[in-house]
């Protein structure tokens, strides 16, 4: 052989193993930089946030229990203060109005030994004005209608009767039961005859 053709060969073979070391060393790069480490660091890492997450649900699931116990306590003990007081509301205002009843019995009785009626009717007239005050003092007031203009919100019109001036049309001529209020709230309606 020639020492050109030998010189060729030998810069093919020199290419050729250089070109083999670069393959080498390629493939042998990835594997050296690979970090071992990062994999269980990484595993750590989420196995830690896994825990932090789970704690945080065990707390939360705490204290909504804890909430849901406290309300369900409220709950009972808004029940039990409502049939308390459905139960015993009316205690006050019946308590106040013993004495009229009292007196109501003492005049039934001295009704029979009475010979002056007009005494009857002062002593059973002052019981009314005392029950009148007792209901006052629990908020009960009457409904004013004598005169009034009639009022859908305070009256209940059962009778219609023909004006006798143009001045008295949709006023309130008669009262045939008397309507009271509780605390500025319809206890009952007054029964009124109307002017046409």
């Amino acid at each position: 052989m020639s020492n050109k053709e030998e010189l060729k060969n030998e810069e093919l073979d020199q290419e050729i193993q250089d070109n083999n070391n670069t393959n080498e060393a390629a493939q042998e790069e990835p594997k050296a930089e690979e970090p071992v480490t990062e994999e269980p660091a990484a595993e750590k890492t989420d196995a830690e946030k896994l825990e932090e997450a789970q704690a945080e649900i065990e707390e939360l699931k705490n204290k909504m229990l804890y909430k849901q116990a406290e309300f369900d306590n409220y709950r009972k003990r808004v029940l039990a203060e409502k049939a308390d007081l459905i139960l015993n509301g009316g205690q006050k205002v019946l308590a106040a109005m013993l004495p009229v009843v009292d007196d109501l019995e003492r005049a039934i009785k001295n009704m029979d030994k009475a010979e002056d009626v007009e005494a009857v009717k002062e002593g059973v007239d002052l019981i009314c004005k005392k029950f009148l005050a007792v209901l006052k003092a629990q908020g009960v007031t009457p409904i004013e209608t004598e005169g009034a203009d009639f009022n859908v919100d305070l009256h209940e019109a059962i009778a219609q009767i023909p004006a006798p001036c143009d001045e008295m049309k949709g006023k309130v001529l008669d009262c045939t039961q008397k309507g009271y209020m509780i605390n500025d709230k319809v206890l009952r309606y007054a029964q009124v005859a109307v002017a046409l």
